[in-house]
């Protein structure tokens, strides 16, 4: 063999067998992913089927090999919890009413106390604030107002034992103050430990921010993880509400490296995952699609 065959073909036989050294641990520890024995599924994927039949639905979300759900609101607590627990699916997380944090003056918004009392006596580990309406998120000082509340509930959160974080939707990357984004001003204003975050890989995507980038400048403040997957060539859109429908898949199905999210997770010290798809034709079966191939990765 001429020298120079030798060392191209050398370097090429090195250069593969570095990426099968660098391959094999993550094959073997997405295998191992801590994720795959705890993974849950936010509920509001399956909306309209549990408001036919709580049970059947959460037997069908157990079926599917799913070891805890995530609930819509904290209030569903008292209601759903002995459901769950005939069917061995454990509850560590709800959703609140985000009118308590952005508009306590509205008279349809529940006050903070009660939503506390719900979650301790649901022995909650994580109370997500999940949303802001349109008319309380346009600019910088309703960011940092609504940053502020967090940080004085969080603060009551952690003293009973919980952990509150703020789920994010696509309009927090649009920009309120110059280059700055409401997200900007929530990563620079909440405290680190009173409210953290529960990163939407989908909502991050698609607000035009690299979900795994931004795992990564969260570490440490990201205590859960949605998981829901992106269609391809879909744009940037900051406006949830003009989503078309066919844009949310099922993990796999779209065009966010889900193996990265779960690695990148476990490695910023991410406690729990959850599966949520916004819209499906058949959500029981985009559940069962999710976790079959979350499940397969490593393997």
């Amino acid at each position: 063999m001429k020298r120079r065959t030798f060392i191209r073909t050398s370097s090429g036989i090195a250069v593969a067998g570095l990426a099968a050294s660098l391959a094999r641990p993550l094959q073997a520890f997405l295998e191992d992913s801590k994720y795959k024995s705890t993974l849950g599924l936010q509920l509001w994927t399956v909306r309209n089927q549990m408001a036919e039949d709580q049970a059947k639905t959460l037997e069908a979300v157990r079926d599917a090999g799913y070891y805890q759900v995530e609930l819509m609101d904290v209030s569903d607590a008292k209601a759903l919890l002995p459901i769950c627990k005939d069917l061995g699916l454990k509850v560590t997380s709800a959703f609140m009413n985000w009118q308590a944090i952005c508009n306590p003056g509205n008279k349809d918004a529940p006050q903070l106390e009660s939503i506390l009392e719900d979650a301790s006596t649901a022995g909650l580990k994580h109370l997500v604030f999940g949303y802001i309406g349109k008319g309380h998120r346009e600019t910088a000082d309703q960011f940092k107002a609504h940053a502020e509340a967090c940080n004085q509930f969080g603060e009551l959160c952690n003293k009973a034992g919980m952990q509150l974080c703020y789920h994010n939707h696509s309009f927090e990357f649009a920009k309120v103050a110059g280059e700055k984004t409401g997200f900007d001003i929530f990563m620079k204003q909440f405290d680190h430990d009173k409210c953290k975050f529960e990163l939407d890989v989908f909502w991050a995507q698609i607000g035009g921010w690299d979900p795994i980038e931004t795992l990564k400048k969260l570490k440490g403040r990201v205590t859960q993880v949605h998981l829901k997957d992106l269609k391809k060539d879909t744009p940037i859109i900051l406006d949830e509400g003009k989503v078309p429908h066919e844009a949310f898949k099922e993990c796999g199905n779209g065009t966010i490296d889900m193996a990265k999210v779960l690695a990148t997770s476990e490695e910023i010290g991410v406690e729990q995952c959850h599966v949520e798809q916004d819209q499906s034709p058949n959500p029981i079966q985009s559940i069962g699609q999710s976790i079959k191939h979350l499940n397969g990765l490593g393997k």
